[in-house]
């Protein structure tokens, strides 16, 4: 091979290296312009969907008080399927049961750290809480505090409040036991759990009706169930004497109800006492149905597990949204607990 054929080989052998290394620029350049116009034209899924401020995608944390009760599994069902409606994602994360304040405070704080779009909480004490949702609305990431109130004003301290009115719940309760009492005789009321506002008002609206009552004495109303329908199911236990002495009974949440139920059952007591809870899970209806309590207060948890996600992502895109979202309650009677407007708010998460 002469010299003058070696100099032609390699000439051909660079200048096809030059061309693929133009072709390889050019086609990377053409790639990313396509990467960033496909947000814009592609379609719109809770990974892609973008916020007006600016192509990220919302991420909604929400933190019940607990996550054993069914009560927090059909709000849950609520706010997943808002979410899925809404296109944005939604993290449920809370404390297992409904007496661990230090986690859901370090849950706020957690997701603070991780500057999530916005965090829905339902305080497990109202004072507790009120420093971590200051932190994090301090921090542009909005609040929205839903089922139990926390110290602190909607519009200013937290975007919106979503609940049941809680004191007309216990007012309801109230009024059904002494109906059902003719306004004569002794009552037990049992409170819930320190700190927790909305069974706080739920027995002040319920201690409210018993004093415009002067023919009903209120024998017990400082003794707490605790948070399991275990700790309730001890204290009534505890409280036998007490519960056997009295002509009416109110509960004002769905373990409570649910533990003092057992033990009256226990004892051969059930429909021997007026009996009137709240919340109202398969099992309270089941109980109802069979006569072993005279009336439920229900909410409406899905519907509040709904509103407490679209009142955030209002929100965040700029929409109107409501301060304050009453979400709703009925009296469950075994008159009423086939009405359509008992049944919606009776509905199961499937």
């Amino acid at each position: 091979m002469t010299r003058r054929m070696l100099l032609r080989m390699a000439f051909a052998v660079c200048a096809l290296g030059l061309f693929q290394g133009c072709d390889r620029d050019s086609g990377t350049a053409s790639n990313s312009g396509g990467s960033s116009a496909s947000p814009a034209t592609g379609p719109s899924t809770a990974s892609t969907t973008s916020s007006a401020a600016g192509g990220k995608s919302l991420r909604i944390a929400v933190i019940p008080k607990g996550t054993t009760h069914l009560h927090w599994r059909s709000v849950e069902a609520g706010a997943r399927k808002a979410a899925q409606e809404l296109g944005v994602e939604m993290i449920w994360k809370g404390p297992l049961t409904e007496n661990d304040v230090a986690q859901q405070i370090g849950l706020v704080e957690q997701f603070t750290q991780e500057g999530v779009s916005g965090i829905a909480v339902a305080p497990l004490d109202a004072n507790q809480l009120r420093r971590p949702i200051q932190q994090a609305a301090a921090k542009g990431i909005p609040v929205v505090i839903f089922d139990s109130s926390v110290n602190g004003t909607a519009g200013k301290d937290f975007i919106s409040y979503v609940a049941t009115d809680n004191k007309k719940g216990g007012v309801l309760g109230g009024e059904e036991v002494a109906r059902l009492l003719k306004g004569k005789g002794k009552v037990v009321m049992v409170r819930y759990n320190v700190g927790s506002a909305s069974t706080d008002q739920r027995e002040a609206g319920f201690l409210e009706v018993m004093a415009k009552n002067p023919g009903i004495q209120v024998i017990e109303k400082n003794q707490y169930s605790g948070a399991t329908v275990g700790d309730a199911q001890k204290k009534a236990e505890n409280m036998l004497d007490r519960l056997r002495e009295a002509d009416g009974i109110f509960c004002p949440n769905e373990s409570s109800t649910q533990g003092f139920l057992n033990v009256l059952k226990a004892n051969g007591l059930t429909g021997k006492k007026v009996f009137v809870g709240f919340d109202a899970s398969p099992s309270l209806v089941a109980a109802l149905r069979a006569g072993d309590l005279q009336a439920l207060v229900a909410q409406n948890p899905t519907y509040m597990g709904d509103q407490t996600v679209r009142a955030m992502v209002a929100k965040l895109r700029g929409e109107k949204y409501e301060p304050n979202v009453d979400t709703g309650c009925g009296l469950v009677t075994g008159e009423t607990v086939d009405t359509p407007e008992i049944k919606r708010m009776l509905a199961q998460p499937q």
